[in-house]
């Protein structure tokens, strides 16, 4: 981490807990690290799917009903 680190309490369901544990261990990470980057990845994901939307947003509406049969002429479904 590039800065200071904030301490923050998170409560884990028990079996979630356990397997971070094992998991740290196996990779020889702290549970901090593990948890920083999980966040950081969903996060990044967040960002990828708010880009892809912003991309789109001039596009024309499909009606759910149009979809199915767009897919069932092009053979898709």
């Amino acid at each position: 981490m590039g800065t200071a680190a904030m301490r923050a309490t998170v409560y884990l369901d028990p079996a979630l807990h356990k397997a971070l544990r094992l998991k740290a261990v196996e990779t020889s990470q702290s549970l901090s690290k593990l948890v920083n980057d999980a966040i950081k990845e969903a996060l990044a994901e967040d960002a990828e799917d708010i880009a892809a939307f912003e991309e789109r947003v001039k596009e024309p509406l499909i009606s759910y009903e149009a979809m199915i049969k767009r897919l069932k002429k092009d053979g898709r479904i």
